[in-house]
């Protein structure tokens, strides 16, 4: 009897379809995409009825300024959402079976990197498409709906990168607290902090860490950092978590 041997391609789909099953049957998400809708959707509603009732109102600004402004809060649900995604199955004990389901390492990891990643940036995009909807609606006719391609690419590679980020981290460190705080030290807290110093040094250091990249795709408030720089900077990050995630679990114990 000849045993046929199942291809990499089939073997990565029936891979994705199964981490696609097991994200949106956790209740993790659901919760994660519930922050994150009301973070973007609340602030961007609050800012429109704001912007209604000035007394001395500016019309003709973009609706979409609120996609990327309520991003750079909202990202954190998503990316809490994008590493919880591997580091819950290291606190329950489910990698052994996930390998076991899945025993190519490889095909494994990309297929994880790849659903949580795609689901965290789609989701992030729709997000920030419904708070400037929620934006122009509170605040007519003061907002226009002109601009949005030159903001979602730029929404959609944050989101993109920071999940990446996040997800590689959870592949190194194995923990939920330990990588939700590695995430939030680079992509809020360093950024913001260092540059306070006054230090020459420590402010190029600030400007060489993700959440600079994406708080000046975002808002563009950022000394020194120019968009190539920006994106640059997120790339580089996102392709070296994931890379030190994969040689991770490639080398080491799953269940350590």
């Amino acid at each position: 009897m000849t045993v046929r041997e199942v291809s990499v391609g089939r073997v990565f789909a029936r891979a994705c379809a199964a981490e696609w099953t097991r994200l949106w049957t956790v209740k993790a998400t659901w919760w994660f995409l519930a922050a994150g809708a009301a973070t973007m959707v609340g602030i961007a509603t609050i800012a429109g009825l704001e912007a209604a009732s000035s007394p001395d109102p500016t019309p003709g600004k973009s609706a979409w300024a609120a996609a990327a402004v309520t991003a750079l809060p909202g990202q954190f649900a998503l990316l809490a959402l994008a590493l919880t995604a591997v580091t819950s199955d290291y606190a329950t004990g489910g990698i052994v079976p996930s390998l076991q389901w899945t025993p190519r390492r490889g095909v494994f990891f990309l297929s994880r990197a790849v659903v949580a990643v795609v689901v965290a940036t789609v989701l992030g995009v729709l997000l920030s498409s419904a708070a400037t909807v929620a934006s122009f609606v509170t605040a007519q006719p003061l907002l226009s709906l002109a601009g949005g391609l030159d903001v979602l690419p730029d929404v959609a590679l944050v989101f993109a990168a920071g999940s990446a980020i996040a997800l590689g981290l959870g592949f190194v460190l194995r923990n939920t607290a330990g990588t939700l705080v590695s995430v939030f030290l680079l992509m809020l807290v360093l950024p913001l902090v260092l540059p306070n110093f006054g230090n020459e040094w420590l402010t190029w250091l600030a400007q060489r860490l993700p959440g600079s990249g994406a708080a000046f795709l975002l808002v563009g408030q950022v000394p020194g950092m120019t968009w190539t720089s920006s994106v640059v900077t997120l790339l580089c990050w996102a392709a070296g978590c994931l890379l030190l995630g994969r040689l991770r679990l490639s080398h080491d114990d799953a269940n350590r």
